[in-house]
């Protein structure tokens, strides 16, 4: 190569060898896989996302942004807020609940994914890295690094949202209020073994009476045996 005029590093032609099989890596580089990311900290992972919702209100059909965190592990879900105007104080305020140091969502958390959207301010970053919660930013156009909060919006719309029409922002947040709960204790997951997050499966006898419990006129059921 020197010969024909090319003038070519020593490092590179060591990396053109390697890659070949020429050459072994005296340093070969631990990369850490997405899926070994998440299985080391599965315990300590939570996500937040944005989903909006239109409601008919006194100037018209608005629309309202509605903020959630979910924690990874156990799919749990908390509804943080909802807003039609959401800014920096309102999303501050939202850290601050989120972090609180008695029933923060986020308690013995240390990793929170969500992606970049302007609302994640410094400010905001700040405050959750003040509790041990470092806030990790995903790349442009990666939803499927927020697969579980993608999930879950694709679940409550599809589900509920997408078959009702919202008059003011009271309905909107009954509806994604009622939601939740019957996401939580009586909503099967595959994930989790298509087991419940809280509660406990209703156990009744063989040949027992089918009940049906019903949210949102009916719109949400849950059936189970009588105890």
């Amino acid at each position: 190569l020197l010969g024909l005029g090319y003038d070519i590093h020593w490092q590179t032609v060591r990396r053109v060898m390697r890659d070949h099989g020429l050459l072994d890596d005296p340093d070969p580089e631990e990369k850490t896989s997405w899926r070994t990311f998440i299985s080391s900290h599965w315990e300590s992972i939570a996500a937040c996302d944005f989903f909006t919702l239109e409601a008919w209100t006194k100037s018209g059909l608005t629309r309202f942004l509605v903020f959630f965190v979910i924690d990874i592990s156990s799919r749990r879900v908390k509804l943080a807020g909802i807003d039609h105007t959401p800014n920096e104080e309102w999303m501050l305020q939202q850290a601050r609940n989120l972090t609180d140091a008695e029933d923060g969502f986020l308690k013995g958390k240390r990793i929170l994914i969500h992606d970049r959207d302007p609302l994640f301010t410094k400010k905001f970053q700040q405050i959750c890295q003040s509790t041990g919660v470092r806030c990790l930013k995903l790349p442009k156009q990666s939803p499927n690094l927020n697969a579980y909060a993608e999930s879950f919006v694709r679940t409550i719309k599809r589900e509920c949202l997408d078959k009702m029409i919202f008059f003011g922002p009271q309905q909107l947040r009954r509806a994604v209020d009622q939601f939740v709960d019957h996401y939580h204790v009586e909503r099967n997951h595959q994930g989790l073994g298509n087991e419940l997050i809280a509660g406990e499966e209703s156990v009744g006898t063989a040949g027992g009476e089918i009940c049906c419990r019903e949210r949102l006129g009916g719109l949400l059921r849950y059936y189970h045996r009588a105890a």
